[in-house]
């Protein structure tokens, strides 16, 4: 009997299988389809503090409208009912996945001050989020900014919400910090639970005809998986076992979230490939991990977990700088092309 069980922010889930931060967590409905095709928990979208303001800056132009002109028009403004708010509705879908579903449903945050770190992050946490997941997704365009003072924002807020709440935090990283090793180990140090490797940033476009910047979104793929498992392998024997690692990006087939597990991964997270194919592509994933486990005499995922990192690796250094020689020259030209 295959044991998939595993643990992830110190909650206990039936595989390491999770629906990460998309479309589908955030209807009742669609998260009701991941969770009987055996997804272990899911991730809501995240929680964005601009749209936020921008909401709450629109509503106050309406409501302000021609009040300079006709101030004593205020005393027959009707009495204005509650409304609900992005952060209420956010809330809202805490509470009714965490009444309908039975799995972890972790809450996702993307802030822009410290003090909005904080306060969402204990409302996520009040509405019964089982984790929270910080979504450092910046770009560092600032030139007076150096790279220590990003580092050390970040490491600060992180700090700050964890000591705001009461739930697990795990951090969803971006790959451009300039010692992600040593960056990672400082996470774990401000008492985060869990790394997740790593953030996919969208990237602009440009409109040829109009000459706008327009967004693209493009729907990643299995080569994408290449990054963040030469990081996990790497990072795993750095931090404390207790310090949950998440692979995401470029998970589409159960293949993938071997790989994942290989390396030191404690669950392996989709969105994409739960885009195409649809919710119940997570029983896929489980039926093809389940097959390659039971073929190659793997009982259970801790049995899996990490038997191919930097600690357990025969080849250690192909994770490093030797990956980039030994990729170069694997290179063959096709038939007929001479090699230059």
């Amino acid at each position: 009997m295959i044991d998939l069980r595993t643990t992830y922010l110190g909650l206990e889930l039936r595989s390491p299988l999770v629906a990460s931060a998309g479309p589908l967590t955030r209807e009742l409905d669609t998260a009701r389809r991941l969770e009987t095709s055996g997804a272990a928990a899911i991730v809501l979208p995240s929680l964005f503090e601009e749209e936020i303001v921008r909401e709450d800056t629109e509503l106050d132009l309406v409501l302000a409208a021609g009040t300079e002109h006709f101030a004593e028009a205020l005393d027959y403004f009707p009495r204005v009912p509650a409304i609900d708010s992005i952060v209420d509705r956010y809330l809202d879908t805490i509470r009714g996945h965490k009444d309908a579903l039975e799995i972890p449903v972790i809450a996702s945050l993307n802030a822009t001050t410290t003090g909005g770190w904080v306060r969402y992050a204990q409302l996520l946490a009040d509405a019964g989020a089982d984790a929270i997941e910080l979504n450092l997704y910046r770009v560092a365009a600032d030139p007076e900014r150096s790279a220590a003072d990003v580092e050390a924002n970040d490491l600060q807020l992180i700090s700050d919400v964890v000591a705001a709440v009461d739930r697990p935090v795990a951090v969803k990283l971006a790959p451009y910090y300039t010692a992600m090793a040593n960056f990672a180990r400082q996470v774990a140090g401000c008492g985060a639970r869990g790394l997740v490797l790593f953030n996919r940033f969208y990237q602009p476009d440009l409109d040829l005809e109009t000459r706008d910047v327009v967004p693209r979104i493009d729907l990643s793929q299995p080569w994408e998986l290449r990054l963040p498992l030469r990081w996990v392998a790497i990072l795993r024997p750095l931090l404390d076992p207790a310090v949950s690692l998440a692979v995401t990006s470029g998970i589409h087939s159960g293949g993938d979230a071997v790989k994942a597990l290989l390396v030191g991964a404690d669950v392996a997270m989709t969105t994409s490939a739960l885009l195409r194919h649809g919710p119940e592509h997570i029983a896929t994933l489980e039926g093809e991990l389940r097959a390659w486990m039971a073929d190659h005499d793997h009982e259970s995922v801790a049995q899996l977990r990490g038997s191919v990192s930097t600690a357990n690796s025969e080849d250690a250094a192909s994770f490093e700088r030797a990956n980039y020689l030994r990729t170069l020259h694997s290179w063959t030209s096709p038939p007929g092309l001479t090699p230059l």
